[in-house]
């Protein structure tokens, strides 16, 4: 049987927080999440950027102008607070919250990963709860790009985190949780991208080895498709292959259902697991 130090890493993505009809940050669904999150759980958030953006339209009448890297890494630095303060308001106050922002170099790094993977695990009987995003203000595209191809060249394994959904999974294959759960725009991965009534509720193997070629196999579903968002349904199954092999227990599932309904099958969603 094995063992897991922490229950679960969960992630939720920017168009989750983000009302667009009302062009504001949903609230509600910040809340909704924050109330049920607990020690023992790492949260991965993104819509730092979004939410730093709608601020400061709010404040000024106007979008930022500028190169889009430098925009982005404004905007990311005044979503950082709004994020965060967000966070507080709605967890439960008998419970700390810690804001990591990690990048690429966190993964790549043995010493840097070590040091990230003992502060998440000291988190839980701390009675914190760690909220992680990638460090968007201060990661410039080609300077990361530059220090990416460097490491190719000496390392067959060089991580990105491209977006939270990667980030997420490092994290979970780094301190071996659970659970990780994947909020997305979906009930889950679909047969026929864009028709729920095709969800798939389970990708399984015996073995972690059959368990990846059974993932690969449902990856094959997401290619050919110009619909927006397919791409990110094959690039969700890439990521969370590593953390599976290792026996967690992987979830894609919309916000909209509870976390613990997600986790005990009252919910739709596709779950991922060697079975």
């Amino acid at each position: 049987m094995a063992t897991f130090d922490i229950e679960l890493v969960g992630k939720v993505g920017s168009m989750a927080l983000v009302n667009k009809k009302w062009g504001d940050v949903d609230y509600n669904v910040i809340a909704h999440i924050s109330r049920q999150l607990r020690p023992g759980y790492i949260w991965v958030t993104s819509g730092a950027t979004e939410i730093g953006r709608i601020d400061y339209i709010r404040r000024t009448g106007h979008e930022l102008k500028g190169a889009y890297t430098d925009v982005k890494s404004d905007y990311a630095a005044q979503g950082q607070a709004i994020l965060m303060e967000s966070y507080r308001r709605y967890v439960d106050p008998k419970y700390s919250i810690r804001q990591i922002l990690v990048e690429h170099q966190h993964f790549n790094d043995d010493a840097k990963a070590e040091s990230l993977k003992q502060l998440l695990l000291r988190c839980p009987s701390q009675n914190a709860i760690p909220i992680v995003n990638y460090n968007d203000p201060l990661s410039n595209e080609e300077i990361v790009k530059t220090e990416l191809q460097v490491l190719m060249q000496r390392k067959k394994h060089v991580v990105h985190c491209a977006d939270n959904d990667e980030t997420a999974a490092q994290i979970a294959d780094l301190v071996k949780c659970k659970h990780l759960l994947i909020y997305t725009s979906t009930d889950g991965i679909y047969r026929v991208p864009g028709d729920p009534t095709t969800l798939i509720p389970e990708i399984k193997g015996k073995d972690a080895y059959e368990l990846v070629d059974a993932i690969s196999e449902c990856q094959k579903l997401c290619e050919g498709s110009s619909r927006e968002g397919a791409a990110g349904a094959r690039a969700k199954l890439e990521y969370v292959k590593a953390p599976a092999q290792n026996g967690t227990r992987v979830y894609i599932a919309s916000p909209k259902y509870d976390i613990a309904d997600v986790l005990s099958g009252e919910a739709p969603c596709t779950r991922i697991f060697i079975a």
